[in-house]
């Protein structure tokens, strides 16, 4: 059988990142606004059920009575049910484009340096993690956070995670 010079080719090419979204990097003040949010998505799933359900028993409590062990059971089981459903969703939503629940909000996403799409270790362990145990170190916070405002828009836990933030 003659092979044909002109058919297509056989291998198989796995879809990369276009070049064009790493040269477009999120705008420093979306990436703000997207940290602020997600902060606030944490916040009304897990702290205000806690509180909720406190300053609930304790308004509907009988005078008298002081049955704080039943209100912290009942603070702390909504708690951990808002905490579960907050990871689900946010592991979830990393592992499937490399985005936070905010970061789906606004339209940005993490990718890495070269254009491929980010594991979920690198998102969780470097970014996050490491990230926070640098966070003990004094004025870590603030270099971190300078860096931004650096030519390629990356903060430092970026260029340890070998990471981009790009519009999605």
């Amino acid at each position: 059988m003659i092979s044909n010079p002109y058919a297509p080719p056989l291998a198989s090419v796995r879809d990369i990142a276009e070049r064009h979204a790493l040269n477009d990097p999120a705008e420093r003040g979306t990436r703000l606004a997207a940290a602020i949010l997600d902060a606030i998505i944490f916040g009304a799933m897990v702290y205000a059920p806690f509180f909720a359900a406190m300053f609930g028993r304790a308004a509907t409590a009988e005078p008298g009575t002081d049955n704080v062990d039943a209100m912290l059971v009942v603070a702390g089981g909504l708690t951990l049910v808002g905490f579960v459903v907050w990871c689900w969703l946010t592991i979830s939503r990393m592992r499937a484009n490399g985005q936070s629940i905010a970061k789906k909000f606004l339209d940005i996403k993490v990718v890495r340096t070269d254009g491929s799409p980010v594991s979920l270790g690198r998102l969780i362990g470097l970014r996050n993690i490491v990230n926070t145990l640098l966070g003990f170190i004094p004025l870590y916070g603030i270099i971190d956070t300078l860096f931004i405002f650096g030519e390629s828009r990356r903060c430092l836990h970026d260029k340890l995670a070998d990471t981009i933030v790009v519009k999605a």
